[in-house]
């Protein structure tokens, strides 16, 4: 019988899709295929690094029963983690940036986490406000000033865990090598943490070094600045360049990209809201700026041609209530 005992082993083998339609009506001469993370059980390429980043821990005794699984996010993770928690036994309690979609609060509470907003814990908020929202530098004052001083926990830590990149290297980009049988010329995904690009793209450059590695970074409209303080962001995209070395994740692997591709959020929308039309999947922000990224490789003439390999993180239905589908915002 194919029977599952646990969502933990419906994690990953996620399917690689073709968008024929949409490559038609832009009249590419590329293949563009998306590897579609929402068939996790959780909906989120997060699933994969939650369900590794436990059990490492698990098996290094730093996790054991009757501990809190701690972590912090912009809501995917959190949403994977509470999920393994649940599945696992494990109490779970997130710090949530404040501007996520409230659909990310509501599903980690189904799961029985503990939601607490960045801006409600004093430590986190003064190093937010000091450092002008600085995710790296709230994580470290968290750990040092409040997690350091509690008991029976395990702080995940996804920005400088060896487990979140080790995932992908070990499980998405042999997917992608297999699923293409090796014919993928340009691969492109967003960095958040960077496990992503660095983990597939460490597999895939040992497979085929000629193999391009595209990383994407929010355009400048879509950050904070003096200009436009609280601007459209794509959730879980940060920057990675022109920005100081301390406010990069460890997990990030900057020798392993050859392009760095930046794309604004109403780019990513409008992205997101068409492949809804054309091919009939509902993604996320992130995701469009998957799609807008390799949009906009494939019609240069260079790679005219080539199969482009990006990958959409999360499904669409955790952006309702924001401007994503709100086909009246445009920008």
């Amino acid at each position: 019988m194919a029977v599952y005992k646990s969502i933990t082993e419906l994690v990953g083998k996620t399917p690689l899709l073709e968008l024929s339609n949409y490559e038609k009506k832009h009249n590419l001469q590329a293949k563009i295929l998306v590897k579609v993370e929402y068939f996790n059980p959780n909906q989120s390429v997060k699933d994969r690094i939650a369900l590794a980043m436990v059990e490492d821990a698990e098996k290094k005794g730093l996790l054991k029963p009757g501990y809190t699984i701690i972590e912090t996010t912009s809501g995917n993770t959190g949403i994977g983690l509470a999920a393994v928690a649940a599945s696992k036994g494990y109490k779970f309690r997130v710090y949530v940036q404040d501007n996520v979609s409230k659909e990310r609060f509501q599903v980690i509470k189904a799961f029985g986490g503990e939601t607490i907003k960045l801006s409600e814990e004093p430590v986190v908020k003064e190093a937010l406000d000091s450092t002008g929202g600085d995710f790296v530098a709230a994580i470290a004052a968290l750990r040092e000033k409040v997690l350091s001083k509690q008991k029976d926990i395990f702080f995940v830590d996804q920005v400088s865990n060896p487990a979140n990149p080790a995932i992908h290297e070990a499980t998405t980009g042999p997917e992608i090598w297999e699923d293409t049988e090796g014919k993928v010329d340009i691969f492109v995904a967003n960095v958040g943490t960077g496990g992503t690009v660095s983990g597939v793209g460490k597999f895939l450059k040992s497979k085929n070094k000629n193999i391009k590695i595209v990383a994407i970074q929010p355009g400048p409209n879509s950050l904070p600045s003096d200009e436009n303080p609280e601007p459209e962001e794509i959730t879980g995209v940060h920057p990675f360049e022109g920005v100081p070395a301390e406010r990069v994740p460890q997990t990030m692997d900057r020798t392993i990209y050859d392009e760095k591709f930046e794309a604004e959020t109403i780019d990513a929308y409008r992205a997101a809201r068409e492949v809804a039309k054309t091919d009939g999947i509902l993604v996320g922000t992130s995701s469009g700026a998957a799609i807008y990224a390799a949009t906009e490789l494939a019609k240069r003439p260079e790679n005219k041609g080539k199969t482009i390999v990006a990958v959409l993180p999360d499904t669409g239905l955790r952006y309702l209530s924001t401007n994503l589908f709100n086909e009246d915002y445009v920008g």
